[in-house]
């Protein structure tokens, strides 16, 4: 179906079964990374990702504090999911990034208990499968999930070059952030775990 300009086939399990990737280098997986002056301008000004997998082979993440103008029952309705009134109906979709964006994904809380899943840490899993939308849909689904449309995604080798442009700081996630933070303060929360105030560093560009 077509809404907002966003174009959505259904959620697909584009994933391999649930398991966790060795990586042959320092992964940054179930990391924040914070947008830095530097993107402004960009589609990633301010923008907070949450790294999902990350490897010599690239990386995958989704941005998680960009919220939609539509909620989660939109989606559960054109996909055509029995789903009763409550929180879920309500729950935001966000903006997880440029690729694939007609594409589904959750991230909840583990453990991992849907098909089409990758756990990314013991906490969080993330899923692409309709079963965990049918689930969410009857109340029956993960006490904490993030819904997103779209994620971004890093060739190999990009991410480290972003990394040593200072185009992103790295901050250790939390699922308090992540899943309970009010979005548009979650870039802010991240960088305060690290005593930086992030609106006195984007009021100083140049200055990451």
């Amino acid at each position: 179906y077509h809404r907002g300009g966003l174009s959505h086939p259904g959620f697909r399990p584009i994933l391999a079964p649930c398991r966790k990737r060795e990586s042959p280098v320092q992964t940054l997986r179930n990391q924040f990374l914070i947008a830095m002056p530097q993107l402004e301008g960009s589609l990633f000004a301010q923008s907070l990702i949450f790294l999902c997998e990350h490897s010599a082979q690239g990386a995958m993440g989704l941005i998680v504090n960009r919220p939609l103008p539509m909620q989660l029952g939109e989606i559960l309705d054109q996909l055509q999911i029995d789903s009763h009134a409550g929180p879920a109906r309500e729950a935001p979709l966000y903006f997880g990034g440029p690729v694939q964006s007609e594409q589904g994904f959750i991230l909840h809380r583990g453990p991992a208990r849907y098909l089409s899943s990758l756990q990314v840490s013991d906490e969080v899993v993330l899923c692409t499968s309709r079963d965990a939308l049918e689930a969410i849909g009857a109340n029956d689904g993960p006490a904490d999930y993030l819904v997103a449309l779209g994620y971004a995604g890093w060739s190999e080798g990009q991410l480290e070059q972003e990394l040593a442009d200072n185009a992103w700081l790295t901050v250790p996630a939390t699922t308090d952030l992540l899943f309970t933070a009010e979005p548009s303060r979650r870039a802010a929360a991240a960088a305060a775990t690290l005593g930086i105030n992030l609106s006195l560093l984007h009021a100083q560009p140049g200055h990451a």
